[in-house]
C-alpha cells in the first residue's frame, strides 16, 4: 500500500489545521490510483536547516508561510524545483507577482479594473548606491493633483505590492491626496479610482477549481466582514464571480487565493486579487469555515493521490491569444475559464471526488457540531481576544457554524 505524505507549513494558524487533521482521521480514507491502494498521512512541517540535495518525505505541502517567511519560502522552492513536490501555491509567483503585476495582467486580459496609476515614492534612501545620482538626473517633477484629476475622486492610495496593514488611504480631494502621499515615505504607491455607486462587495475564495462567492463588508471588524447572506447575485453574476476568481488563480499558478470585486451598474469589477494566503480562520470565516476546510481536503487529497505535478513555468500566451481577439469580454471570460478549468483538471477532480470522497459531507456535518470542534473554536478565540470576551466569541462563532450545519443538512437532504 502506498502512503501519500501531506505537510502543513504553518505560522499562527490554529483552527483550520486542527479541523483538517481531524476530518482526515475520521474519514480513514483509502483510494485506488493506478490499481494501487493509497492512504494519506498528515504532518506539520518544522523549520530547520536543510541540505539542498536531501529528498523530502512529502508528496504535497499546503503552504501558509511563503509570502512572508524567507526560510520556508526557499525550502518550498527547493522541494518544488528539485523533487516535484506539489505545493499550494507556486512560490515564485507569490514572491514576484505583486498587486501591480496582477493589475497589469488583468487589464491586459480586458477585466474592468478601475483606473490605476503608479506614483514614484515621496522619499528615497539616498545612501543607497547610485540612488542620489539617478534621482537628480532622471526623476521628473510632477503635479500630484494632475494624477488625482486623471483618476478622479474618491480614490485610494495604496502600496503597489499590497499590504493593507501599512496603509491604504481613501482620498476625496487634492489636499487629502497630498497629505496621504507626504505620509507614505519611501513606499511606491498606486492611486486607484474608487468604484462609484457600487451596491455589492463580494469576495471569491478559490481552492483549485472550487470557488465560494461570499458577500463582504470591508468596513466591519474582522470577525464581521464575511457576511452570512444568500441570493445576493443572480445566476449570471455568480458565474462571472466564480470564473473571474478561477481565471486569476490559474493565470498566476495559485491554488488558494481570494478575489475582491465590487458591483457597479451591474458589472463586477475586480479591485484586489493578489491574496494567495487568504483568510482561513474560523474567527473571520465562521459560517463559511466548513466549506473552506472541506475544499482544502478535496483539492489536496486529489493532488496528492494522483501526484499532480507542480507548475514551474507560467504560460500566459493562450490567455493573451484570447485577449487579442475581437470577441466581447463576456465571451473571452468563458474561454479564459476553459483554460483555467483545464489547468485545474476540473473534470478529473470532480470524478475523483465523486468516487472516493462521497462521505466527506456527512462526516463534516457531524464533526462541526462536536465538542471537539467547539474546543478548537475556543482555542482560536483565546488566541485572538481578551479573556473576558473569549466565551462570548466562542459561542458566537460556534453558533454561526451551527447555522451552517442547519443549511448544509437542508442542502444534503434536497440533493439526496
Amino acid at each position: 500500500m502506498d502512503v501519500r505524505k501531506i505537510g502543513l507549513s504553518l505560522g499562527a494558524d490554529l483552527c483550520w489545521p486542527a479541523a483538517y487533521e481531524d476530518l482526515l482521521e475520521l474519514m480513514d480514507l483509502t483510494v485506488e490510483v493506478d490499481g494501487k491502494a493509497v492512504r494519506f498521512d498528515v504532518e506539520r512541517v518544522v523549520i530547520e536547516p536543510f541540505d539542498l540535495r536531501y529528498k523530502p518525505r512529502y508528496d504535497l505541502v499546503l503552504d501558509r508561510l511563503t509570502h512572508w517567511f524567507d526560510v520556508s519560502r526557499e525550502w518550498i522552492k527547493k522541494i518544488t524545483l528539485m523533487d516535484d513536490v506539489y505545493v499550494l501555491n507556486n512560490p515564485w509567483s507569490i514572491q514576484s507577482m505583486e498587486k501591480h503585476t496582477s493589475y497589469c495582467a488583468m487589464i491586459r486580459l480586458g477585466f474592468p479594473i478601475p483606473e490605476t496609476w503608479m506614483i514614484p515614492p515621496k522619499e528615497y534612501d539616498l545612501k543607497q548606491g547610485d540612488t542620489a545620482v539617478t534621482i537628480k538626473r532622471y526623476n521628473k517633477l510632477f503635479d500630484l493633483a494632475s494624477v488625482g484629476e486623471a483618476t478622479g475622486y474618491p480614490a485610494f492610495l495604496k502600496p503597489y505590492d499590497g499590504g493593507a496593514w501599512v496603509g491604504v488611504r481613501q482620498v476625496k480631494n487634492d489636499d487629502q491626496l497630498r497629505e496621504a502621499y507626504d505620509a507614505s515615505g519611501t513606499r511606491v504607491n498606486h492611486l486607484q479610482t474608487g468604484v462609484k455607486d457600487w451596491d455589492l462587495f463580494v469576495r471569491g475564495v478559490g481552492i483549485g477549481p472550487q470557488v465560494n462567492v461570499i458577500r463582504y463588508d470591508p468596513d466591519a471588524p474582522l470577525h464581521g466582514r464575511y457576511l452570512v447572506d444568500f441570493h445576493f447575485l443572480d445566476g449570471a453574476g455568480w458565474e462571472t464571480a466564480q470564473r473571474t476568481t478561477r481565471v486569476i488563480n490559474a493565470f498566476f499558478g495559485w491554488d488558494y487565493n481570494s478575489c475582491e470585486m465590487l458591483r457597479s451598474d451591474g458589472i463586477l469589477q475586480p479591485i484586489d486579487f493578489a491574496n494567495p494566503c487568504p483568510d482561513s480562520q474560523v474567527t473571520s470565516l465562521h459560517f463559511h469555515f466548513p466549506w473552506m476546510v472541506k475544499a482544502l481536503i478535496r483539492w489536496t487529497i486529489y493532488c496528492a493521490a494522483v501526484r499532480r505535478k507542480p507548475t514551474l513555468n507560467l504560460d500566459w500566451a493562450p490567455f493573451f491569444a484570447i485577449a487579442d481577439t475581437d470577441l466581447p469580454f463576456e465571451e473571452k471570460l468563458i474561454q479564459y475559464d476553459e483554460l483555467a478549468q483545464a489547468h485545474f483538471d476540473t473534470e478529473r477532480f470532480a470524478a475523483f471526488n465523486d468516487k472516493w470522497l462521497g462521505d466527506l459531507d456527512a462526516i463534516a456535518l457531524e464533526y462541526f457540531g462536536t465538542e471537539r470542534f467547539r474546543g478548537i473554536v475556543r482555542a482560536k478565540a483565546e488566541a485572538m481576544y481578551p479573556a473576558h470576551e473569549v466565551e462570548a466569541f466562542t459561542e458566537h462563532f460556534f453558533g454561526l457554524v451551527g447555522f451552517w450545519r442547519k443549511t448544509e443538512a437542508e442542502r444534503l437532504a434536497a440533493t439526496s
